[in-house]
């Protein structure tokens, strides 16, 4: 299962609305057959890429699968037919498909004779496959918000001078988080302060995200901003008493519904997701992060600290209202990884936090 959770976040980010699913099959003495992972939504699920790496080898042995297997006709048949077919005599799979239209795989497979066991490293499966969980059963995005910053927490200096705080090996690693996610998301005060292109670039291939600038007033977004040229799909999106605003050309409008003026970040999300983006890395401003967190609306912080100290300069996150340190939102680190001489950490919504992200 291991092997299989390897493969599955081996493609996280790639499969489209499909969920990122790993699959290893065993022959009838456990020896490893055959193994695969779904590349890309509408061709050949986990188990299928497997069972065809496996042969005829497959009959009565075992297949370990990230994903409970589908037992629905969409582009592809259904995984627990093919499953039966090839003579497999026990599935083992890891999280339970929440789906109503794929779920019920492992009774089917049950009911044809096969022995089914679920639960095996279902925390690790659902994590490579975090993205597309977060779609089915929040209907939203994942979101994870992104930030480059100094031991003591600056994200630029005092005179506002920020490039470059991090290495090239970390802004190279930051770009190829850009690559895993279908879209990257920043504020207008950005947009009007750094002017970023929020490309693919430092040498990184893959797929441009989409870009998406969230403004309150877009009218005050300057026209000539490097974001709007056209190189990439880009969603300006805005709150509904903006609805009238002129779109910049290379940009299209999205429309959400406001709090306090401003764009809410849940209608943002369902707006996204309705969009067919499924998951956002955020790389806006301190003010964009803070709303996104306040809203409960942040999955995953990845933070890439620079062994420097500034001693002032502007936080990577804005104020939250919290007033005491026993308000803290607390979280739990998943990850701590040496990318050249800076330090990437990865950390997740702790369960004592009612903010409806991720729980570690």
């Amino acid at each position: 299962m291991r092997r299989a959770v390897e493969l599955s976040a081996g493609r996280l980010g790639l499969t489209g609305a499909n969920p990122t699913v790993g699959c290893v099959v065993l022959d009838e003495r456990l020896r490893v057959v055959g193994e695969g992972s779904h590349l890309h939504d509408g061709e050949p699920h986990a188990e299928v890429v497997a069972l065809a790496a496996a042969g005829d080898r497959a009959r009565g042995g075992t297949a370990v699968v990230t994903l409970e297997p589908c037992s629905h006709t969409g582009r592809t048949g259904p995984c627990t037919e093919a499953l039966r077919a090839a003579g497999v005599a026990r599935v083992v799979y890891a999280v339970t498909d929440p789906t109503p239209g794929a779920a019920g795989g492992g009774a089917v497979l049950g009911a044809a004779g096969v022995v089914v066991e679920g639960g095996l490293l279902a925390a690790e499966a659902a994590w490579a496959n975090r993205y597309w969980l977060a779609n089915v059963t929040r209907f939203r995005p994942w979101v994870t918000w992104k930030f480059g910053a100094t031991l003591d927490g600056r994200i630029a200096a005092a005179d506002g001078s920020s490039r470059w705080i991090t290495s090239a090996a970390a802004r190279a690693d930051a770009h190829l988080l850009r690559t895993r996610h279908d879209a990257v998301l920043v504020g207008a005060g950005t947009v009007r302060t750094d002017d970023p292109h929020l490309g693919v670039r430092h040498g990184v291939a893959g797929p441009a995200p989409v870009r998406v600038v969230v403004a309150s007033d877009p009218a005050r977004l300057p026209a000539t901003a490097r974001v709007f040229d056209g190189s990439a799909r880009t969603v300006l999106a805005v709150p509904e008493q903006a609805a009238a605003a002129a779109v910049p050309p290379g940009a299209e409008l999205l429309t959400v519904g406001s709090t306090d003026g401003q764009v809410d970040p849940r209608a943002l999300l369902s707006g996204l997701l309705d969009l067919g983006i499924r998951s956002v890395l955020v790389e806006g401003g301190p003010h964009t992060a803070a709303r996104l967190l306040a809203g409960g609306c942040v999955d995953e912080a990845v933070g890439y600290l620079a062994p420097a100290l500034l001693g002032a300069g502007p936080a990577p996150l804005g104020g939250l209202g919290i007033g005491t340190v026993g308000a803290a939102l607390r979280w739990t680190f998943r990850a701590a990884d040496p990318v050249g001489p800076d330090l990437r950490l990865s950390a997740v919504p702790s369960v004592t936090n009612a903010t409806g992200g991720w729980t570690a």
